[in-house]
């Protein structure tokens, strides 16, 4: 009896699916260590160090291919069950926490930042001013930060805003037509979103050009370039992961892998979605307007 035709008895008595030996698990490993290893090398100047991040991070890339698609192949061979269900259920929620304790230090070192230690270094004003024109208000860049001029929240973040609602809106849609078996309309929505993630970042990428070029908005701008960056950044790069995922998904849309009641990996995406909706809202208050 073949591994497969294992697996499906198993999966027919209820019994928990366990794959074959990977070597994926393995690959990972070693892609993320030279990813790591040449990002050092860049910082120290050696030249390998560029040659040594692309090979890390293709390996990263063959192993989320050729991984994910093998998963993706056992579900359309019927070789879950609801163990499965479950525990990639557990898994993603896990997976969501850690991404929101991930945002919240960033956010909390912003609330550090304003209300703990600038309100602090107030008193030392006049100790600080010769080291630069220092004030302890904000937006600072510190004692030694470059002069800046601050992001306002009226123009690009509104407009990027308004499309990642939209797009929140959209991927619902999207799921509506899933449920109900319209696949065009599941199909359409996933197409919608897709643009919508693929416009907010090239507006991103506009207003960080902008920024450094016009506004003197940089990483050298002390404290308040250095929290705007990382923020805003790390979402980014968030929503990028997230499109790249929305692909995927509109991918698998267009070959019907999904049915009204087998459709787990979508709306797996669509939390991930919708988590990174959420974290711009409250982005772009704190970082924006406030």
């Amino acid at each position: 009896m073949t591994h497969v035709a294992v697996a499906t008895a198993c999966a027919d008595r209820g019994h928990y699916f366990v794959p074959a030996a990977s070597r994926y698990s393995t690959y990972l490993s070693i892609g993320i260590f030279l990813t790591a290893l040449g990002f050092i090398f860049r910082l120290n100047g050696t030249p390998a160090g560029g040659w040594s991040m692309l090979a890390g991070a293709a390996l990263i890339a063959y192993v989320v291919i050729g991984w994910f698609g093998q998963i993706i192949g056992e579900n359309i061979r019927g070789v879950y069950t609801k163990w499965e269900d479950r525990s990639y259920r557990i898994g993603m929620v896990w997976f969501i926490f850690s991404e929101v304790m991930f945002f919240a230090c960033f956010f909390g070192a912003l609330y550090y930042i304003r209300r703990i230690a600038l309100p602090e270094l107030g008193s030392f004003e006049a100790a600080l001013s010769p080291y630069g024109q220092f004030t302890s208000v904000w937006p600072s860049a510190g004692p030694l930060g470059d002069p800046f001029s601050p992001m306002h929240a009226w123009g690009i973040p509104a407009l990027n805003t308004m499309l990642l609602l939209t797009s929140g809106a959209t991927l619902t849609w999207a799921h509506w037509g899933l449920i109900k078996g319209k696949r065009g309309q599941l199909n359409f929505g996933l197409l919608l979103t897709v643009l919508l993630g693929s416009t907010f970042m090239g507006f991103q990428i506009f207003e960080y050009a902008h920024a450094y070029s016009e506004m003197g908005l940089t990483l050298g701008a002390g404290v308040y370039g250095a929290t705007f960056y990382i923020l805003t950044g790390f979402h980014g790069f968030h929503v990028t992961l997230g499109t790249i995922m929305l692909m995927v998904m509109l991918g698998r849309g267009l070959k019907g892998h999904f049915s009204e009641h087998n459709h787990f990996a979508f709306e797996a995406v669509a939390w991930y979605w919708h988590f990174v909706d959420v974290v711009w809202l409250i982005l772009f208050v704190f970082v924006y307007i406030l």
